[in-house]
C-alpha cells in the first residue's frame, strides 16, 4: 500500500463529494424514532436514506450490491455488500457499521449555528449528525474505494447503516437475524460511531458503558393546591423525589450508592486509563465547556477517565410537573417527574441494573407517596475481546502512517448497543471501534461539529486495516480469537 496515495485519494473524495453530501444530510431533521413519533409520515428518514444510497450507487463500485431493507413496522436499514477483489477472499468478511438517525435539536446553539443548519468554519463542519454518525457510510465505502484505486486485495465487505441507534438500536437484532445468511461470519467488525481523545492520533475504543433508566414520578395530590395552605402539611413531591435520588447517588460526590452496580475494573483497562490520562493530561476535562471557577469531579486524571468509562453515573436529563419560572404560581404541585439516565459499567448486566434501580427507588416510599419508575431502557455495555496481534500491529501502523503518532486505546462513556449484540453473535470476531467525536465536538448537544481532517485520517486508517485484514486472512490469523468470558482480557492492548 502506498500510504501517501491513499491519503491523497481519501482527501480528494472528502473535499469533492463527502463534505458536500454531509452538508445536505445535516439539513435533514431525521431524528431517531424516540424523538420523532411521526417519523414515517414526516419522511425525513427516507430523505437521508435516499441521499446516502444515491451517493453510494454513483461510486460505480464493481460488483457492489446495495439494498434498502425494510422489515414491517421497523426503521429502514441500508445493506451494502462489496465482493472481494484483487485476490481477496469471499469466505472471510469485514463488517462495517454506522447509523443515520440523529439526536433531537437541543437548545443553546450559537446564534449563527443550528442543528439543521450546516456551517463550515475552517476544518469544522457544524450541525447535527455529521460526526454522529452521518459520515460512516461515506468513510466506509471510501476506505474500500482507496484499496480498489491501487488494485489492492481485500476480503468481502458488508456495510450496515441502521436508523434507530439513538433510540437503543431496538430494530437492529431483527435485521441482523434477517440478514444473517447474507452477512456470514465476519472476522473483523469496524464501527465508526465512537470517540477520540484528541485529533492527533487514531483512538480505538476498548469498552462501552451500558445504560438503564426511565421516568421517575412522585405523586402526592390529585391536583395542585395553595402552597400557603398546604405547605407543612402536604409533603412536597420534589422533596420526596430528592430523597429518593439520595438512595442511589451521593449528592456530594456523585458516587452511585448501590454497590451491586459497581464492578472490578480489569487490570488491563486500568493500565489503558492511566496511559490515556498521561497522554491527554488536562484535556481529559478541559474539553468540556466548564463555567469559570468550575472544577471536575475528581483531582486525579486517571479517576476522571475511569469515572466516564468504567463507573456508574447518574444524569437527570428531563423534568415534568414544573411550570416555567415565568408562570410558576404559589402552588404546591401534585407531582414531580424526572427522566433518569444511569450509565453502567461495561460488564454490568443492563436488565439486572434496571431491576436494582427500580427496587431502590420504589420500595417503602416516604409518606406513602405514589412512586413509579417506568423503565425505558436496560442495555448492557461491552468490553472488547482480546486483540489479535495482526490487528494490534495494523492499527498502530495506520496511526503512525496517517497521524504520525502511535495509536491510543480508551473506553468510552456512551453506549453502542450493536457492539454487544455482535460480540454475542460472532464471538470469534475482532473489533476496531473508532470515530471522530473528539474534544468540543459535543455530540448530542449544541454546536456539534465534525472535525474534517480527523474524518479523512480515520477513513485512511480503516482502509489500511482492511488491507491488513486480507494479509492476515491469508496467513490464517483472522479466525478463532474468541471473546474471554467475564471480561478478562489478554494481549498487548486488549481490543480497540
Amino acid at each position: 500500500m502506498d500510504a501517501s496515495r491513499v491519503e491523497s485519494f481519501v482527501s480528494k473524495k472528502w473535499d469533492d463529494e463527502i463534505v458536500p453530501r454531509l452538508v445536505d444530510y445535516i439539513r435533514i431533521p431525521c431524528k431517531s424514532p424516540m424523538f420523532d413519533a411521526d417519523w414515517v409520515a414526516n419522511g425525513y428518514m427516507d430523505q437521508a436514506v435516499e441521499l446516502m444510497t444515491g451517493w453510494a450507487q454513483a461510486q460505480g463500485l464493481d460488483g457492489m450490491n446495495l439494498e434498502v431493507v425494510r422489515l414491517e413496522g421497523r426503521t429502514p436499514l441500508i445493506y451494502i455488500e462489496v465482493p472481494a477483489a484483487n485476490g481477496g477472499s469471499d469466505e472471510d468478511c469485514v463488517l462495517l457499521y454506522g447509523h443515520l438517525d440523529k439526536q433531537p435539536e437541543m437548545t443553546g446553539w450559537d446564534e449563527d449555528l443550528g442543528p439543521w443548519k450546516p456551517v463550515i468554519k475552517g476544518d469544522l463542519l457544524y450541525g447535527r449528525g455529521g460526526a454522529d454518525d452521518g459520515y460512516a457510510i461515506f468513510g466506509s465505502l471510501t476506505a474500500i474505494l482507496a484499496l480498489r484505486e491501487q488494485d489492492l486485495p481485500h476480503s468481502r465487505c458488508v456495510i450496515l447503516i441502521e436508523a434507530c441507534e439513538e433510540s437503543g438500536s431496538y430494530d437492529l437484532p431483527a435485521y441482523v437475524d434477517h440478514l444473517a445468511p447474507r452477512i456470514g461470519k465476519p472476522s473483523l467488525v469496524v464501527c465508526l460511531d465512537s470517540g477520540c481523545g484528541n485529533y492527533e492520533q487514531l483512538w480505538c475504543t476498548t469498552s462501552l458503558r451500558g445504560l438503564t433508566g426511565g421516568n421517575l414520578t412522585v405523586r402526592v395530590l390529585h391536583e395542585g393546591v395553595h402552597s400557603g395552605d398546604a405547605s407543612g402539611v402536604v409533603p412536597s413531591s420534589f422533596r420526596i423525589l430528592r430523597s429518593l435520588l439520595s438512595r442511589i447517588e451521593d449528592e456530594t460526590t456523585g458516587r452511585i450508592l448501590i454497590e451491586d452496580l459497581h464492578v472490578e475494573v480489569p487490570a488491563e483497562r486500568l493500565a489503558q486509563a492511566r496511559e490515556a490520562a498521561r497522554v491527554l493530561d488536562t484535556a481529559v476535562f478541559d474539553k468540556f465547556p466548564f463555567l469559570d471557577g468550575m472544577v471536575p469531579m475528581a483531582e486525579e486524571l486517571t479517576d476522571l477517565v475511569l469515572n466516564r468509562t468504567w463507573r456508574p453515573a447518574l444524569s437527570v436529563t428531563g423534568v415534568d410537573g414544573m411550570p416555567p419560572l415565568a408562570s410558576a404560581g404559589n402552588v404546591l404541585r401534585p407531582f414531580t417527574a424526572v427522566k433518569l439516565s444511569l450509565r453502567l459499567p461495561p460488564t454490568m448486566d443492563g436488565k439486572r441494573a434496571g431491576e436494582l434501580l427500580e427496587k431502590a427507588l420504589t420500595e417503602n416510599p416516604p409518606y406513602g407517596a405514589h412512586v413509579t419508575l417506568d423503565l425505558e431502557k436496560a442495555s448492557s455495555g461491552w468490553n472488547a475481546p482480546a486483540m489479535s496481534p495482526w490487528l494490534d500491529r495494523a492499527i498502530d501502523d495506520a496511526s503512525r502512517a496517517f497521524f504520525g503518532q502511535p495509536a491510543m486505546y480508551m473506553g468510552e462513556g456512551g453506549s453502542i448497543p450493536f457492539m454487544g449484540m455482535l460480540g454475542e453473535k460472532f464471538p470469534g470476531a475482532q473489533f476496531m471501534i473508532t470515530g471522530v467525536l473528539g474534544p468540543h465536538s459535543n455530540a448530542h448537544g449544541p454546536n456539534e461539529f465534525l472535525h474534517i481532517p480527523m474524518g479523512k485520517r480515520v477513513t485512511a486508517s480503516v482502509s489500511h486495516v482492511i488491507h491488513q485484514h486480507h494479509l492476515a486472512s491469508q496467513r490464517g490469523e483472522t479466525q478463532g480469537v474468541a471473546a474471554v468470558a467475564g471480561g478478562e482480557q489478554h494481549g498487548s492492548h486488549g481490543c480497540c
